[in-house]
């Protein structure tokens, strides 16, 4: 008895025996699968599961995060299949490998962007250099609050950190950051965690999406992008509920006056009154607007009924399902609710 196992990157599915890891099946049935150490310490097997169920046994933080894990990643090594699975191994533009530090930094510059959403500035203290890969967030303090995890929305060569925190409801750091922060204040940061980054090796056109504060790595994404490469075509779409709530429209805008393969456009799912924005779900205009995306990437950020209704829509247009980046942006009692739910 034993379980099949669809390695995306292979022809053929793999049989793995009950009580057998996935990387010795493949390894054992002739499939190239990238690997190191084959025992949990380096990361080289690191897979994306797409569906099934696995146990993996112990392996060290180093090679698989607590973040990594719960977006879906496993390390195929350690990894024993308890059904059928489908997977993919991360490609090596799927790796990126920052050491994750403990930085003291200091605000720099407040800007309140929105009603909701305030621009912070940091500069590092202490700690750095602060490495990291576009789409990436960070672990934040600020005074004696419980730290949140905020997506950088600078360059990775900026000599600053720049975060987006918007409001909520209840919300302890985030009331603190909108309302009480000021120039000069510490803050503590550790970082950089996730795996919806870009990847630079990917040539083809590229569809980003940000719902809200979303578009902070977005952001990060999109200028990264555009630094690279200057042909390929990319696509932002920035989803808001009312005008009071879009931002940086004017950046973008420029953006695209400057660079003939950048594309904004700015939806509205709830205005209040006549508007120049496109009016509907983001999910919608994208359909509207392409009739396939096959071989494109696309890298999406927001609350998670935005991700999940995008992600489908861009799977439907021929965009597979592992080159869709996705940030779904949990609040604290959402979170709770997701445990409650296990």
């Amino acid at each position: 008895m034993g379980f099949s196992v669809n390695v995306r990157q292979s022809k053929t599915a793999i049989k793995v025996e009950v009580g057998d890891t996935i990387l010795n099946a493949a390894l054992k049935s002739g499939v190239q699968f990238p690997h190191g150490c084959q025992s949990g310490n380096c990361g080289a097997c690191k897979s994306r599961l797409f569906s099934g169920d696995i146990q993996m046994s112990p392996y060290s933080e180093f090679a698989l995060t607590k973040e990594e894990e719960e977006s879906g990643l496993i390390l195929a090594c350690r990894s024993v299949p308890w059904s059928d699975c489908d997977l993919a191994y991360l490609e090596e533009d799927d790796l990126a490998t920052f050491p994750i530090r403990e930085l003291d930094c200091r605000v720099q510059k407040i800007e309140q962007y929105t009603h909701d959403i305030v621009r912070v500035c940091l500069d590092i203290n202490s700690g750095g250099p602060f490495n990291f890969a576009s789409g990436q967030y960070a672990k934040v303090s600020f005074d004696k609050f419980p730290s949140r995890d905020y997506s950088m929305a600078n360059l990775p060569t900026d000599n600053f950190i720049e975060f987006h925190i918007r409001q909520i409801s209840g919300g302890l750091t985030s009331t603190h950051a909108n309302k009480k922060l000021v120039i000069g204040e510490t803050v503590s940061l550790e970082g950089p965690f996730g795996v919806s980054y870009f990847r630079e090796n990917h040539t083809g056109p590229l569809i980003a999406i940000g719902g809200g504060s979303g578009l902070a790595p977005i952001k990060s994404i999109v200028e990264t992008a555009l630094e690279k490469n200057r042909k390929r075509p990319i696509h932002l779409y920035f989803g808001a509920r009312d005008t009071r709530d879009v931002y940086l429209e004017s950046h973008f805008s420029n953006l695209a006056n400057n660079h003939e393969n950048f594309t904004y456009t700015c939806v509205l799912s709830e205005p209040k009154e006549h508007t120049k924005y496109r009016t509907g779900h983001l999910f919608e205009a994208v359909s509207n607007d392409f009739n396939s995306l096959d071989g494109a990437k696309a890298y999406l950020a927001g609350p998670p009924i935005m991700v999940e209704t995008c992600v489908k829509e861009l799977c439907d247009l021929g965009i597979r399902q592992e080159d869709c980046h996705a940030d779904a942006f949990y609040t604290e009692a959402e979170k709770v609710e997701l445990e409650v739910r296990k």
